[in-house]
């Protein structure tokens, strides 16, 4: 199998570059973009494996592009971001499609890095 393409959507600079640091160390092939224009720019290039997604984003926020790329419609799943832990924010965010939700300030690298591997290996045993 060939490396799994990772798209990483934040608009953090020092965020953004720790996460590609760390998935790249895991082994991904990474895409980095900081606005969520770009993300679509990119998955219109190519579909990515997995996106990680922040929600508070310039240009075109995260939710944008939940609404642009349903789950019924995509192959890949989304890991949203965000630095904001009202419900709201999350059920909007889930009820767009988002295959999970982390809050940065609760979150560990470690945690999304495993996040992204149960659902690279459950992307890989469905479409087998």
């Amino acid at each position: 199998m060939s490396t799994p393409n990772i798209l990483i959507a934040e608009d953090d600079a020092v965020l953004r570059e720790v996460y590609v640091k760390k998935f790249s160390i895991a082994g991904y092939k990474i895409r980095a973009v900081e606005n969520g224009q770009e993300a679509m720019n990119e998955i219109e290039k190519e579909k990515p494996d997995i996106a990680i997604l922040d929600l508070n984003m310039p240009v075109v926020d995260g939710f944008a592009v939940l609404e642009r790329y349903p789950r019924a419609a995509r192959t890949f799943p989304i890991v949203v971001l965000s630095n904001f832990g009202d419900t709201k924010n999350k059920e909007r965010g889930m009820g767009l499609g988002a295959d999970d939700f982390f809050i940065k300030s609760e979150m560990t690298i470690k945690s999304l890095l495993e996040k992204v591997t149960m659902l690279m290996k459950a992307k890989e045993m469905w479409q087998k």
